[in-house]
């Protein structure tokens, strides 16, 4: 017999480590990074006093603020030879599949790649934050066969991603609504793609191998992809002139699920799903095309009253990126662009006081022991 423990399917209900990054109360719908509420951060900060908040434990003064934002206009930019693979990606290469391969090749371009002390842990944070962005915007243009966008130092991080991407900068109200979803997007705890990240920075490996290896699990669509699901759903119901409702009672009587709805942790509300509903109808309204928040809205609705679950993270993001000019197979990777802050900030936090994370496995084989059998036997 196994001296393990009884194994926890799926790690549930598992302490795997402390952590003083994110706090989570999924009884009473709280998410707070840093111990403060995500409520008053989107509603007070920016990402980048987030980032800031993430990595050095505790929000900026505001010099402290200014030289984060600098050093990240610092950052932002790309050796010519990243923007050349870029342009050899294939054209039918997924987002997700292009930013796990170029995430890891930056780190050839990186001066302190091989580093794995605090400072430089943090200063490869603050470069991948803005690299990142700027991988996921520069292959939409090239695929779509549009010259690059150069960033402005003048703008946030929010408002460069939207720069870079739609090739002119953002009005207020979108520039608030994504910098808004890239704080309630920052960090989520022990997350699949965070403990990946965590596992491979135990092993003593290094900043960008544990980054790739987030973005590899984030493009699992058990984990990342949700928000993508949502929209193609929504896509087909404008398409054929579906009640969305109707449609949405059609994929259960085929027992599909419905993305979107439901979470892990939290058995209430997702907090971040308050935030993101307002702003899928603040962007609608502004944008005069309210129809996908519309939809949204009927069949969250219906969810709510039929099988007693609320909308997650995934649901009105959905609606949210696609009015702010954002293709569908960019969801997730945008998540990326968000969530680098926080695997690093985890990253920082796991190497400042490192142990090998290995688990065990509850073995259900065949009885020990179990004898040999020669060829002419079996």
């Amino acid at each position: 017999m196994s001296n393990v423990e009884h194994a926890s399917k799926g790690l549930e209900g598992v302490v795997a480590t402390t952590s003083g990054i994110c706090y989570i109360d999924g009884e009473a719908g709280v998410l707070a990074y840093r111990g403060i509420d995500i409520h008053e951060l989107a509603d007070n900060s920016t990402f980048e006093e987030v980032c800031y908040l993430l990595w050095y434990g505790r929000l900026p003064k505001a010099d402290e603020l200014r030289q984060l934002k600098w050093r990240m206009a610092e950052e932002r930019k790309l050796d010519s030879s990243i923007i050349y693979r870029l342009q050899l990606v294939p054209r039918h290469v997924s987002p997700m599949d292009m930013l796990r391969t170029l995430t890891s090749t930056l780190s050839y371009y990186d001066p302190e790649a091989a580093k794995n002390d605090h400072d430089a842990n943090v200063n490869k944070a603050i470069r991948l934050t803005s690299q990142i962005s700027m991988l996921v915007a520069n292959y939409d243009r090239i695929r779509k066969g549009k010259p690059l966008v150069e960033p402005d130092r003048a703008l946030s991080h929010a408002a460069n991603f939207l720069l870079m991407l739609n090739g002119a900068a953002p009005t207020d109200t979108a520039e608030r609504a994504f910098d808004i979803a890239l704080i309630l997007h920052a960090d989520h705890e022990l997350n699949a793609s965070t403990f990946a990240a965590r596992v491979t920075a135990a092993t003593l490996s290094d900043m960008h191998s544990a980054v790739t290896s987030a973005i590899g699990t984030l493009k699992g669509p058990l984990h990342g992809g949700a928000n993508e699901a949502v929209f193609k759903i929504l896509m087909e119901i404008d398409a054929v002139g579906a009640d969305p409702v109707e449609y949405v009672k059609g994929m259960l009587g085929q027992k599909k699920k419905v993305p979107g709805f439901g979470h892990r942790v939290y058995h209430t509300e997702d907090p971040r799903a308050t935030h993101l509903r307002k702003m899928s109808q603040d962007l609608g309204t502004s944008s005069g095309n309210p129809k996908w928040f519309e939809y949204s809205r009927k069949i969250e609705e219906f969810i709510n009253v039929d099988k007693q679950l609320n909308a997650n993270v995934d649901f009105y993001s959905a609606s949210t990126y696609h009015t702010l000019g954002i293709d569908v197979d960019l969801f997730t990777p945008i998540f990326a662009v968000s969530r680098v802050s926080g695997w690093t900030a985890h990253v920082i936090e796991q190497l400042d006081d490192n142990r090998l994370i290995r688990p065990r496995a509850e073995y259900v084989g065949p009885a020990y022991p179990q004898k040999w059998v020669g060829m002419e036997e079996r």
